[in-house]
Formats: structure tokens, sequence, C-alpha cells
């Protein structure tokens, strides 16, 4: 194994420092010239650490105002999922329904969960954008995507993980990424809405098992017209 650089291991070492020093995102980072000093390393060093680390958003460089921890967002996860996704694809190999079938262990492992306890408020929501679902099948044809991206973001806010709705968001993005090579308008809009009418109201009755059919059909759906793509 390759030993790592002076800039890799001052990345190293600025991630271990804003874990001493429990620092959040927005939080001000020693300036360059007092990283040099801590870390005993040149200014071209430290630079490529920052440089490296703003590009994965653990920092964040505001030019004339200092150095910040960053936004920590799973963006660059994102990106990374998705042009995965789409080398493999086009390379006619199974990218997006590995994607997918990462993204159904995953809901279907915490459907069930969402059951056991889901607060009123948030199933309305659910049905809002269900029937917002219906309207727009019955007016376009077909479900919005940012209509869908939205029922599966909702569906699990009771759970209150901002982790998972950052994890489950980067997969709608990742999915957007290659929407192009992925022509999904012969899917039958009224079935979708079934599908996840279905999910809400196997939630609502507090039936686990239920809410886990019903997601691993919709599931079914998917893989469907990947296969069929």
């Amino acid at each position: 194994m390759a030993r790592p650089t002076m800039a890799q291991d001052i990345e190293r070492r600025i991630k271990e420092l804003i874990l001493e020093r429990c620092l959040a995102p927005g939080d001000a980072l020693p300036t360059e010239t007092e990283l040099m000093d801590l870390f005993e390393a040149g200014r071209v060093s430290v630079r490529e650490a920052l440089k490296s680390l703003q590009a994965v958003n653990v920092v964040e460089i505001r030019r004339g105002y200092g150095t910040f921890v960053g936004s920590l967002s799973l963006s660059p996860f994102a990106e990374g999922l998705a042009f995965r996704a789409a080398v493999r694809h086009r390379q006619g190999e199974p990218g997006l329904a590995e994607l997918m079938k990462v993204r159904e262990a995953l809901e279907a492992g915490l459907v069930g969960a969402v059951a056991a306890g889901v607060p009123e408020e948030d199933l309305d929501v659910l049905r809002a954008l269900v029937a917002k679902m219906e309207a727009e099948a019955a007016d376009g044809g077909r479900v919005a995507r940012a209509t869908d991206r939205a029922f599966h973001l909702a569906l699990y806010a009771s759970l209150d993980n901002h982790l998972l709705s950052e994890v489950l968001d980067a997969f709608w993005a990742a999915m957007d990424r290659v929407r192009e090579d992925f022509d999904d308008g012969h899917q039958d809009p009224s079935v979708t809405c079934a599908q996840h009418r279905e999910i809400v109201e196997a939630v609502a009755a507090a039936d686990g098992e239920r809410a886990v059919r019903a997601m691993r059909t919709h599931f079914d759906g998917i893989r469907d017209r990947l296969d069929a793509g």
C-alpha cells in the first residue's frame, strides 16, 4: 500500500481537528497560516488538502473570509453513485438495476418501522401527495417524478433520521442523473397511484408486513420497467 502524501496526511489531521474541537458546519477553522504552523507543513500541501476536503463538502473556503467547516452534505456521494450507474448502464451492464436493488433493500427494510407509529400529520402529507399523483395522472397521463420523490422522502419523516433522508435523496439524485437513458413513459400511472396509496393505507393501519409487501410490489413494477427499457 502506498504511503499517504503530505496533503493526504493533512486532510486526515484536519478531520481529526474538526472532531476534537466539536466543530459544526459553518464554524471557522484555523487560517491557512495557522494550519501550516499547527501541522508543520508547507503552504502548497495545506492548500491541496483544503481543496480536496472542499470537493467533498468537509470544508468551505470563502475567499476573503477564511475557511469553515463545510455542509457535510452527501452530494459528492450522490454524484459518484450516479456516474457509476451511468457508466455501467452505457456499457450494457445493470447499473440502474443495481441502484434500485439497494434502494429497495433500504426502503423495504424501513417501512415496517414507519408503520409502527406514523403521526397523523405525516399520513395527511402522504395522502395529499397520492392525491396529487392522481391529479397529475388524470391531467397529463403520468406522475411527476418530483411528486414521487417527495412521497418517498415524506414516508420516512417520522423516523427523524437526517442521514436516512440524505441517503434516500442521494439515490433519487443518482436516478435523475441517468434518467435520459430510462424511458418510463409506458408506465401505467394508475398503477403507480394505486401502489403508493396501498403503501399509505398499510402504514396507516399499522400493518408492517402489509407495508413491506406493498413496497416490494412497487419495486417489482420498477424492475419490470427497467427490464423492458
